[in-house]
């Protein structure tokens, strides 16, 4: 038996992968979620004798996708391992030729190699691949201190900030989902700078299910009993993701929300003795505050030439990439 390459539009198939779950967004229940919220999920597989890959993906009128949303932190398929997890990705690409003009793959890691591996996958079945830096990681590797240690090593104005503010508000950290709780949190973000969340409803039946596996970190910051900053974070394989923050704009002056990120860094940091933590994708400046080092997200945007109907998307792509480049050097 060779390697045989399979279509689903459940994550079935994907069961029997949870093993190499390395954080939230590799789950099947987070792929579960998203699956149920798509228009036209696609989980492709390829499996021989004794290993498996799975790429969740889904349909959109450009192409395939991966199968995320404005939550992802990363993308990557699940299952197999060094030269066999090559060998499926290989056979998933092949077959692909057959089904689709394009495929985009993002936001890939590759500090595990990921982004470089699918990249070779595709090139060497023929598609033509652009790959660029789609977003930034920030993260703060703990490196075995503790949060009295981490603390004086942040700017001073926080520093002082902290010092001047934290009576101003009460600190709840809660380790499990609660539904009073989280109405203060949808109230504090309805009333933040924050745009609308798009799904909000995949986002707690994330949090839900979180909050089951224990793996929720909800803190809720209040002044004079009402609800003025929030922030939604998990704890998962010795990393603390934090997902979603925000504070109201009327209460900006009391500064809960650097007395409530203080709380929880404590919290993960001296509690949960996480090694890691993650704050998610995006460039917002007060992150570098907080955080120590910074990690790249790829996009693959793999193009089937043999299909007319991708000509002009790789016209476009070439023409991006031969366009003289401004600005100082």
């Amino acid at each position: 038996m060779g390697i045989a390459v399979s279509y689903h539009d459940t994550v079935t198939k994907l069961q029997g992968l949870e093993r190499f779950a390395r954080g939230p967004f590799d789950r099947t229940n987070w792929f579960g979620l998203l699956c149920n919220a798509a228009d036209a999920p696609l989980v492709v597989v390829a499996e021989d004798e004794t290993e498996m890959v799975a790429m969740p993906l889904m349909q959109t009128r450009h192409g395939l996708h991966s199968l995320t949303n404005w939550f992802s932190f990363t993308w990557r398929p699940l299952g197999g391992t060094g030269p066999a997890q090559s060998n499926l990705l290989e056979a998933i690409a092949a077959d692909l030729r057959a089904h689709a003009n394009r495929v985009v793959l993002s936001p890939l890691p590759d500090e595990d190699g990921t982004a470089s591996r699918l990249e070779t996958a595709f090139r060497e079945r023929g598609w033509l691949v652009f790959r660029e830096v789609c977003d930034e990681n920030h993260i703060l590797p703990v490196q075995n201190r503790d949060f009295a240690e981490y603390w004086t090593n942040r700017p001073g104005k926080m520093r002082t900030t902290l010092k001047r503010k934290a009576k101003n508000v009460d600190v709840e950290i809660l380790t499990r989902f609660d539904d009073f709780a989280w109405h203060d949190y949808q109230a504090v973000y309805a009333e933040s700078w924050k745009p609308e969340e798009e799904r909000s409803d995949v986002l707690e039946l994330f949090a839900r299910a979180e909050g089951e596996s224990g793996r929720i970190r909800l803190g809720i910051a209040r002044a004079g009993g009402v609800p003025v900053a929030a922030q939604f974070w998990t704890v998962d394989g010795g990393t603390a993701y934090i997902h979603k923050l925000a504070h109201t704009q009327s209460a900006s002056n009391l500064s809960a929300g650097t007395t409530l990120s203080a709380a929880l860094f404590e919290h993960v940091i001296d509690i949960d003795r996480v090694d890691l933590v993650d704050f998610g994708t995006g460039t917002d400046a007060y992150k570098r505050d907080w955080m120590e080092d910074v990690r790249l997200r790829y996009r693959l945007t793999c193009l089937n030439w043999r299909k007319p109907k991708s000509w002009p998307a790789i016209v476009k792509a070439v023409a991006r990439r031969l366009a003289p480049r401004h600005g100082p050097r």
